[in-house]
Protein backbone atom coordinates (compact mmCIF):
# COMPACT_ATOMS: atom_id res chain seq x y z
CA UNK A 1 0.00 0.00 0.00
CA UNK A 2 1.42 3.58 -0.60
CA UNK A 3 2.82 5.63 2.30
CA UNK A 4 2.57 9.03 1.50
CA UNK A 5 3.33 11.94 4.27
CA UNK A 6 0.12 14.16 4.61
CA UNK A 7 1.18 16.86 6.25
CA UNK A 8 0.38 20.78 5.63
CA UNK A 9 4.40 21.44 6.92
CA UNK A 10 6.75 22.88 4.88
CA UNK A 11 9.47 24.80 7.10
CA UNK A 12 10.56 22.86 10.57
CA UNK A 13 12.65 24.06 13.71
CA UNK A 14 16.47 22.94 13.51
CA UNK A 15 16.18 20.52 16.52
CA UNK A 16 12.69 19.51 18.31
CA UNK A 17 13.49 17.08 21.14
CA UNK A 18 11.00 15.64 24.04
CA UNK A 19 11.48 15.09 26.86
CA UNK A 20 9.31 12.27 28.73
CA UNK A 21 8.64 13.65 32.37
CA UNK A 22 10.23 12.66 35.43
CA UNK A 23 9.18 9.79 37.46
CA UNK A 24 6.14 11.03 39.14
CA UNK A 25 4.37 9.53 42.66
CA UNK A 26 1.82 7.94 39.98
CA UNK A 27 4.43 5.58 38.62
CA UNK A 28 5.07 4.76 42.10
CA UNK A 29 1.50 3.93 42.81
CA UNK A 30 1.13 2.10 40.06
CA UNK A 31 4.32 -0.60 40.43
CA UNK A 32 2.89 -0.63 44.18
CA UNK A 33 -0.72 -1.96 42.36
CA UNK A 34 0.84 -3.98 39.83
CA UNK A 35 3.11 -5.84 42.26
CA UNK A 36 -0.31 -6.10 44.35
CA UNK A 37 -2.52 -7.24 42.10
CA UNK A 38 -4.70 -4.39 43.22
CA UNK A 39 -7.01 -3.25 40.97
CA UNK A 40 -6.61 0.36 41.69
CA UNK A 41 -3.97 2.91 42.38
CA UNK A 42 -3.29 4.19 45.73
CA UNK A 43 -3.43 7.90 44.51
CA UNK A 44 -5.21 10.81 45.73
CA UNK A 45 -4.76 13.36 43.10
CA UNK A 46 -6.79 13.27 39.49
CA UNK A 47 -4.23 12.37 36.77
CA UNK A 48 -3.58 16.31 36.08
CA UNK A 49 -2.19 17.11 39.39
CA UNK A 50 0.30 14.05 39.98
CA UNK A 51 3.66 15.60 41.21
CA UNK A 52 6.76 14.30 40.57
CA UNK A 53 8.61 12.03 43.02
CA UNK A 54 11.71 12.66 45.02
CA UNK A 55 13.68 10.75 42.18
CA UNK A 56 11.36 12.39 39.34
CA UNK A 57 12.95 15.64 40.84
CA UNK A 58 16.44 14.71 41.02
CA UNK A 59 15.97 13.29 37.31
CA UNK A 60 14.60 16.81 36.42
CA UNK A 61 17.33 18.74 37.79
CA UNK A 62 19.98 16.69 36.29
CA UNK A 63 18.51 17.29 32.90
CA UNK A 64 18.77 20.94 34.01
CA UNK A 65 22.74 20.49 34.44
CA UNK A 66 22.96 18.63 31.65
CA UNK A 67 21.83 21.36 29.79
CA UNK A 68 24.24 24.13 31.74
CA UNK A 69 26.98 22.59 30.18
CA UNK A 70 25.58 22.86 26.33
CA UNK A 71 27.22 24.78 23.76
CA UNK A 72 25.09 28.29 22.74
CA UNK A 73 24.34 26.32 19.63
CA UNK A 74 22.68 23.81 21.31
CA UNK A 75 20.53 25.40 23.70
CA UNK A 76 16.77 25.45 23.60
CA UNK A 77 15.16 28.59 21.91
CA UNK A 78 11.41 27.66 22.80
CA UNK A 79 10.58 25.55 25.90
CA UNK A 80 6.56 24.25 26.05
CA UNK A 81 5.40 21.77 28.34
CA UNK A 82 1.71 19.84 28.61
CA UNK A 83 0.10 21.65 31.45
CA UNK A 84 -0.05 18.31 33.67
CA UNK A 85 1.65 18.84 36.92
CA UNK A 86 4.56 16.09 36.43
CA UNK A 87 5.58 17.52 32.83
CA UNK A 88 5.24 21.07 34.32
CA UNK A 89 7.49 20.64 37.47
CA UNK A 90 10.11 18.94 35.22
CA UNK A 91 10.63 21.48 32.88
CA UNK A 92 10.23 24.32 35.63
CA UNK A 93 13.16 21.68 37.83
CA UNK A 94 15.60 21.67 34.67
CA UNK A 95 15.02 25.26 33.47
CA UNK A 96 15.51 26.66 36.98
CA UNK A 97 18.81 24.57 37.44
CA UNK A 98 20.19 25.57 34.25
CA UNK A 99 19.65 29.20 34.87
CA UNK A 100 18.54 29.68 30.83
CA UNK A 101 16.75 32.60 29.97
CA UNK A 102 13.89 31.12 28.09
CA UNK A 103 10.21 31.16 29.02
CA UNK A 104 7.92 28.24 29.83
CA UNK A 105 4.97 28.07 27.50
CA UNK A 106 2.25 25.61 27.91
CA UNK A 107 0.04 23.90 25.68
CA UNK A 108 -3.11 21.65 26.55
CA UNK A 109 -2.12 19.39 23.33
CA UNK A 110 0.82 18.09 25.24
CA UNK A 111 -1.73 16.12 27.69
CA UNK A 112 -1.22 12.70 28.36
CA UNK A 113 -3.91 10.48 27.36
CA UNK A 114 -6.99 10.43 28.64
CA UNK A 115 -8.15 7.04 30.12
CA UNK A 116 -12.02 8.17 30.72
CA UNK A 117 -13.31 5.61 33.36
CA UNK A 118 -10.35 3.55 33.42
CA UNK A 119 -7.74 6.55 34.78
CA UNK A 120 -6.71 5.25 38.10
CA UNK A 121 -7.03 1.45 37.57
CA UNK A 122 -4.97 -1.80 36.75
CA UNK A 123 -5.59 -3.97 34.14
CA UNK A 124 -6.45 -5.91 37.09
CA UNK A 125 -9.16 -3.87 38.12
CA UNK A 126 -9.94 -3.39 34.26
CA UNK A 127 -10.18 -7.34 33.81
CA UNK A 128 -12.57 -7.76 36.39
CA UNK A 129 -14.66 -4.46 36.23
CA UNK A 130 -14.94 -3.95 32.31
CA UNK A 131 -14.60 -7.41 30.95
CA UNK A 132 -16.71 -6.69 28.05
CA UNK A 133 -14.68 -3.72 27.27
CA UNK A 134 -11.55 -5.35 27.61
CA UNK A 135 -12.62 -8.13 25.10
CA UNK A 136 -13.60 -5.34 22.91
CA UNK A 137 -9.96 -3.53 23.31
CA UNK A 138 -8.54 -7.08 22.06
CA UNK A 139 -10.74 -7.10 19.31
CA UNK A 140 -9.82 -3.93 18.20
CA UNK A 141 -6.42 -3.34 19.36
CA UNK A 142 -4.69 -0.93 21.30
CA UNK A 143 -3.99 1.85 18.73
CA UNK A 144 -7.40 2.01 17.71
CA UNK A 145 -9.59 1.25 21.18
CA UNK A 146 -11.40 4.24 22.71
CA UNK A 147 -11.59 3.95 26.24
CA UNK A 148 -15.18 4.57 27.87
CA UNK A 149 -14.98 8.57 28.11
CA UNK A 150 -11.66 8.26 26.94
CA UNK A 151 -8.84 8.63 24.02
CA UNK A 152 -7.41 6.41 21.46
CA UNK A 153 -3.91 6.51 20.44
CA UNK A 154 -5.35 7.85 16.97
CA UNK A 155 -6.84 10.61 18.92
CA UNK A 156 -3.41 11.32 20.57
CA UNK A 157 -2.05 11.22 17.04
CA UNK A 158 -4.84 14.08 16.35
CA UNK A 159 -3.25 16.70 18.47
CA UNK A 160 0.52 15.94 17.75
CA UNK A 161 -0.74 16.63 13.88
CA UNK A 162 -2.14 20.05 14.97
CA UNK A 163 1.06 20.80 17.19
CA UNK A 164 3.14 19.36 14.04
CA UNK A 165 1.49 22.62 12.42
CA UNK A 166 2.29 24.99 14.99
CA UNK A 167 5.81 23.80 14.60
CA UNK A 168 6.04 25.72 11.06
CA UNK A 169 6.42 29.39 13.19
CA UNK A 170 9.31 27.91 15.11
CA UNK A 171 11.56 27.61 11.44
CA UNK A 172 15.57 27.48 12.12
CA UNK A 173 15.10 27.12 15.98
CA UNK A 174 15.62 24.37 18.36
CA UNK A 175 12.56 23.44 20.33
CA UNK A 176 11.82 21.46 23.67
CA UNK A 177 8.56 20.05 24.48
CA UNK A 178 8.26 18.31 28.08
CA UNK A 179 5.41 15.79 27.58
CA UNK A 180 4.27 12.56 28.27
CA UNK A 181 4.98 8.67 26.79
CA UNK A 182 2.01 8.17 24.66
CA UNK A 183 2.39 11.88 23.15
CA UNK A 184 6.32 10.91 22.54
CA UNK A 185 5.30 7.55 20.83
CA UNK A 186 2.07 9.61 18.74
CA UNK A 187 4.81 12.03 17.52
CA UNK A 188 6.99 9.26 15.87
CA UNK A 189 3.66 8.12 14.48
CA UNK A 190 3.49 11.01 12.48
CA UNK A 191 7.05 12.32 12.22
CA UNK A 192 7.88 9.24 10.97
CA UNK A 193 4.92 7.54 9.26
CA UNK A 194 5.10 4.83 10.36
CA UNK A 195 2.35 2.14 10.86
CA UNK A 196 0.21 0.69 13.21
CA UNK A 197 2.15 -2.68 13.41
CA UNK A 198 5.29 -0.66 13.10
CA UNK A 199 4.34 1.81 15.93
CA UNK A 200 3.46 -1.13 18.38
CA UNK A 201 6.39 -2.80 17.60
CA UNK A 202 8.43 0.00 19.02
CA UNK A 203 6.21 0.54 22.29
CA UNK A 204 6.70 -3.18 22.86
CA UNK A 205 10.10 -3.67 22.34
CA UNK A 206 11.57 -0.26 23.97
CA UNK A 207 10.96 1.45 26.41
CA UNK A 208 10.83 5.31 27.21
CA UNK A 209 12.38 6.26 30.58
CA UNK A 210 11.57 9.28 32.69
CA UNK A 211 13.65 12.17 31.84
CA UNK A 212 14.53 10.55 28.63
CA UNK A 213 14.84 12.79 25.53
CA UNK A 214 14.12 12.36 22.04
CA UNK A 215 15.85 14.21 19.11
CA UNK A 216 15.34 14.73 15.75
CA UNK A 217 16.89 17.49 13.53
CA UNK A 218 16.02 19.06 10.63
CA UNK A 219 16.94 17.84 7.46
CA UNK A 220 16.48 17.95 3.98
CA UNK A 221 13.00 19.93 4.52
CA UNK A 222 11.71 16.98 7.39
CA UNK A 223 12.60 16.10 10.50
CA UNK A 224 14.28 12.96 11.36
CA UNK A 225 15.09 11.08 14.02
CA UNK A 226 18.75 11.38 15.75
CA UNK A 227 18.23 9.16 18.76
CA UNK A 228 15.14 7.86 20.84
CA UNK A 229 15.20 7.36 24.55
CA UNK A 230 18.39 8.80 25.44
CA UNK A 231 18.92 9.16 28.87
CA UNK A 232 22.39 10.56 28.81
CA UNK A 233 22.04 13.24 30.85
CA UNK A 234 20.43 11.56 34.00
CA UNK A 235 22.92 8.63 33.38
CA UNK A 236 25.87 11.68 33.23
CA UNK A 237 24.50 13.10 36.77
CA UNK A 238 24.29 9.65 38.49
CA UNK A 239 20.36 10.31 39.24
CA UNK A 240 18.61 6.88 39.06
CA UNK A 241 17.25 6.10 36.05
CA UNK A 242 13.70 4.93 36.03
CA UNK A 243 11.47 3.34 33.16
CA UNK A 244 8.45 2.53 35.01
CA UNK A 245 5.78 2.47 32.05
CA UNK A 246 3.20 4.94 31.48
CA UNK A 247 -0.53 5.21 32.73
CA UNK A 248 -1.16 4.56 28.94
CA UNK A 249 0.33 0.73 29.68
CA UNK A 250 -2.32 -0.04 31.31
CA UNK A 251 -4.77 -0.52 28.78
CA UNK A 252 -2.12 -1.82 26.55
CA UNK A 253 -1.83 -4.79 28.75
CA UNK A 254 -5.65 -5.51 28.92
CA UNK A 255 -6.56 -9.34 28.10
Amino acid sequence: MPRGILTSATTWPTQLILVRHGQSIGNLADEQARAARAPRLDLEFRDADVPLSDTGREQAEALGRHLAKLPDTELPEAVVSSPYRRAAETAELALQTWGGEVDLLVDERLRERDLGVFDGMTRFGIQEEYAAEAQRRDLIGKFYYVPPSGESWCDVSLRVRSIIRDLAGWEGRRVWLFTHQAVIMSFRYVLENLTERELLDIDRSERLPNCSMTRYRQEDGRLLLDRFADTSAVDRAAAPTTDEPSKTDRVGDVG
